[in-house]
């Protein structure tokens, strides 16, 4: 009887860390196919600022939109690492990257220097705005924040890729392998 008690807490407990889990991202983000609500945004490239409109950049081309937690913390410096070494490439393919974030909006700035290398350009999302509307705004110790989440946006406004995972690595090739797949088609 003890060891039933026992286990029978341990999936009361589990049951418990599943719910939080799951109230940390209220509902999925955008979809395949979902039409990408049009923003404009205060950003940073190279250190300097410079407005970012979602409209205008789809004008050039596909667009990379990755949404992630906080400037300056481990995952999201690893991951800037990896799409500012893949801008290169994006480019060629005619896409535009842009990383968004709501977290410590105040080092957009410095974050856009120094780990995004000069490469794309970071935008701040205060309140978590504009992650609401691709539904990847997470409340974090009483903040609301951005989920790390990868998009690729077609020209049309149509959403090409949507990734969420809160561990970097496969954003960069996700996103990239839908930017060649577009590009083959147009």
């Amino acid at each position: 009887m003890k060891l039933f008690k026992q286990r029978v807490s341990q999936i009361i407990v589990g049951m418990g860390f599943a719910l939080a889990a799951t109230a940390f991202s209220a509902q999925a983000a955008l979809p395949v196919g979902a039409s990408a609500p049009d923003f404009q945004l205060h950003a940073a490239l190279g250190g300097k600022p410079l407005d970012f409109s979602l409209q205008q950049a789809l004008k050039k081309g596909p667009v990379v939109l990755y949404f992630f937690p906080a400037a300056f913390t481990a995952g999201c410096t690893l991951e800037a690492h990896d799409f500012a070494a893949a801008t290169d490439t994006f480019n060629q393919l005619g896409a535009t990257v842009i990383g968004v974030t709501a977290g410590n909006t105040d080092q957009i700035s410095q974050f856009s220097k120094v780990e995004c290398r000069d490469k794309f350009a970071v935008a701040a999302d205060p309140g978590a705005k504009v992650a609401a509307e691709y539904h990847t705004a997470v409340q974090m110790q009483g903040k609301a924040m951005s989920e790390r989440t990868s998009f690729v946006i077609a020209p049309d406004g149509k959403i090409l890729m949507s990734y969420t995972d809160r561990n970097p690595d496969q954003h960069i090739q996700k996103a990239l392998d839908a930017v060649k797949k577009y590009h083959s088609a147009h």
